[in-house]
């Protein structure tokens, strides 16, 4: 692959326009699907969000979505394309294409850790009926995001408690201070239970060892750590916060998409 001069950013949130600007430092880059957006010419190399492309092969956007067609248009034969996720949809969209994914790499994940951590105590903050110093709450999962949340929610005092299925994780958790429970014996009267584990893990038999006073807060995506549906049935409060960078954070959030693309750049000229 040659050196990559001009890239386009195209469709997503806010965080693709500050994703957009920091690269313009380094890079000709051409923006689209915003009311502020520019394209002109031809690029090498086009980054998608973290939804890439719809059923109908359109790309997401804020002031429209883009026909896959319209992109290509504006693709040099081979560009690099760097998405949030590479889905069949996408490959039948932009075919002939070198195709990488940003959301699986060690270095996003890793960064992407604290505005997800530092969005969900805002959600904390705002709909605890009480403060967080005191509360008692429980993290499911103590990877990335949830040793990162342990770590600001004991600094605000809160008593907290992580579930994990491994001793490794149960280790990790009292180095940080935090108390240790096994997934199978989760339950409580905890103010807030925060999920981070990206498969359903609380169903109805582990809710119903909770408090209907519990407020929970699903940092997950679909299909989500929480059945959503014997929460409802139950009576339970969740509040689903998936993507909280974007929306608590999306200067940060557009410079690690922007950074984990230099990376990949990077990697890929010098592969050559």
């Amino acid at each position: 692959m040659t050196n990559i001069k001009r890239i386009l950013v195209a469709g997503g949130d806010a965080r693709q326009v500050y994703c957009a600007r920091h690269l313009s430092r380094r890079f000709d880059t051409g923006l689209t699907g915003f009311e502020q957006g520019h394209m002109e010419g031809v690029y090498d190399c086009m980054i998608l969000p973290c939804v890439p492309i719809d059923e109908s092969g359109r790309v997401p956007a804020v002031a429209g979505d883009i026909p896959a067609e319209k992109l290509r248009e504006r693709l040099a034969p081979g560009a690099l394309i760097i998405a949030g996720r590479i889905t069949q949809k996408l490959v039948e969209n932009f075919p002939g294409y070198t195709l990488r994914e940003y959301l699986s790499r060690e270095e996003f994940q890793l960064s992407n850790a604290v505005p997800t951590a530092e969005g969900a105590a805002e959600i904390a903050l705002r709909e605890l009926p009480v403060t967080l110093s005191g509360s008692r709450v429980l993290i499911v999962g103590i990877g990335r995001i949830g040793t990162a949340l342990a770590g600001i929610l004991k600094g605000f005092g809160a008593d907290v408690t992580a579930a994990v299925r491994s001793a490794e994780s149960a280790a990790r958790s009292r180095l940080m201070g935090v108390r240790p429970v096994c997934m199978e014996d989760i339950g409580g009267d905890y103010d807030a239970v925060f999920n981070t584990v990206p498969c359903t893990v609380l169903k109805s038999p582990q809710l119903e060892k909770f408090s209907r006073e519990t407020i929970f807060i699903e940092l997950a995506s679909p299909p989500y750590g929480i059945d959503l549906e014997a929460a409802e049935n139950g009576g339970f409060r969740v509040i689903k916060a998936p993507g909280l960078p974007g929306k608590t954070a999306p200067v940060t959030a557009g410079r690690i998409i922007a950074n984990t693309a230099e990376y990949i750049i990077s990697e890929e000229e010098n592969h050559e």
